[in-house]
């Protein structure tokens, strides 16, 4: 007996396996993802294809906003309402056929109300053809690796092959918000109106209200889909977003997106790493310069709070490189530790090119030191 209670003792002394977190949601697929890093801290059934319902939008800002970057588009551009966007049921803006309004305004009905028919209008605006439009949104979602998806509409309404993942909608939404951040512009708007004031616009997405740091970005609900949202938020200069499909209610689906969001704030950090002392300049074996600088790496790197106090540094770095150097090229690394446990090797570049030392250098060189006498 005595024998059987020393070993449960020594079991219970041992080291408990680190395991991921566990949150309770009421929703069927989950997914939290950091911005900068775009690493994910938290999934639930992220790879299962489901109707995304107006969360589908994402990508049709993406595609309007991307085109406003390159020239292609406007804010001040106008877009006349063709019948086919008018025919959209669900969210709408009540667009009239021949109804003319700027991409401005049109971005704020779909970032603020979810208007179908300013989707629509948009798509056919930029791409001819709400088909053609739809051909686009696949296209990049191929390009952006979201294998998960397939689009049939641009405003999600219920169709048949219609389906995304909570990991494509992180992906889609980390695009938009990291590359084209005036969309916030839109996404924090509360209230407004469009028509001269004639029609209100109140944001589908509560969390813009009631959320500290809420920043976007879109909801979305169907009967086959349930409720849907991706919803982003900032807070301390990290970006999160919460992706959550199919919960069974409308609170459900905020209360979810809260959990996620509370948990990746009070968990995470994201810090600049950065050298704890200068950097020498590296020597450089037969370069015309006889030494190299090391540019100051600065690189984003998502830790955990519980982390931070236990952080060390390593430089890694040799004694001399041959010439010739390219700038940019990896002279070393920066490694990052929390104890025991690498967390992250940063690349250590130089900051400039050394050519390889010519004759012609070298005798020059040698020429004004007195060391060197061209022959009579």
């Amino acid at each position: 007996m005595k024998r059987i209670l020393f070993l449960l003792l020594a079991l219970l002394m041992l080291p408990l396996p680190v395991r991921a977190a566990t949150l309770t949601l009421s929703a069927e697929s989950a997914l939290l993802m950091e911005k900068t890093t775009g690493e994910i801290l938290y999934a639930q059934n992220e790879r299962e294809p489901l109707p995304p319902a107006s969360v589908t939008k994402v990508m049709t800002l993406l595609l309007v906003m991307e085109a406003i970057d390159h020239g292609e588009l406007a804010l001040g551009d106008t877009v006349t309402a063709s019948a086919y966007a008018c025919s959209m049921g669900g969210s709408q803006v009540y667009l009239k056929e021949g109804e003319q309004m700027s991409v401005e305004d049109l971005l704020k009905a779909v970032c603020v109300a979810s208007g179908n028919d300013a989707s629509v209008a948009l798509g056919e605006h930029l791409a001819g053809s709400a088909d053609a439009f739809v051909e686009r949104m696949n296209a990049r979602a191929k390009e952006l690796g979201m294998s998960d998806t397939h689009f049939v509409n641009c405003t999600g309404l219920p169709a048949e092959g219609h389906l995304t993942s909570a990991r494509d909608i992180a992906i889609m939404s980390r695009e938009l918000i990291l590359n084209h951040p005036a969309i916030r512009n839109y996404t924090t708007i509360w209230m407004d109106s469009l028509r001269g004031g004639a029609f209100g616009l109140s944001n589908t997405n509560k969390l813009i209200r009631f959320y500290e740091g809420a920043t976007g970005l879109k909801t979305g609900s169907t009967d086959a889909a349930k409720y849907c949202i991706s919803a982003t938020a900032e807070r301390d200069g990290m970006e999160l977003i919460a992706v959550v499909l199919k919960a069974p209610t409308s609170q459900q689906r905020f209360d979810d997106a809260k959990v996620l969001l509370n948990y990746g704030f009070a968990a995470y950090t994201l810090q600049t790493v950065t050298p704890e002392a200068p950097l020498p300049p590296l020597p450089v074996t037969q370069g015309e310069c006889a030494e190299v600088a090391i540019a100051p790496p600065q690189r984003s790197v998502l830790l955990k709070k519980s982390d931070l106090s236990a952080l060390r540094q390593e430089i890694h770095l040799p004694e001399s490189v041959p010439a010739p150097v390219e700038q940019g090229e990896q002279l070393g690394t920066l490694s990052l530790y929390a104890g025991d446990a690498l967390l992250t090797e940063i690349p250590l570049t130089a900051a400039e090119s050394v050519d390889v030392l010519t004759w012609q250098t070298m005798l020059l060189r040698l020429w004004r030191f007195g060391l060197y006498a061209p022959l009579p």
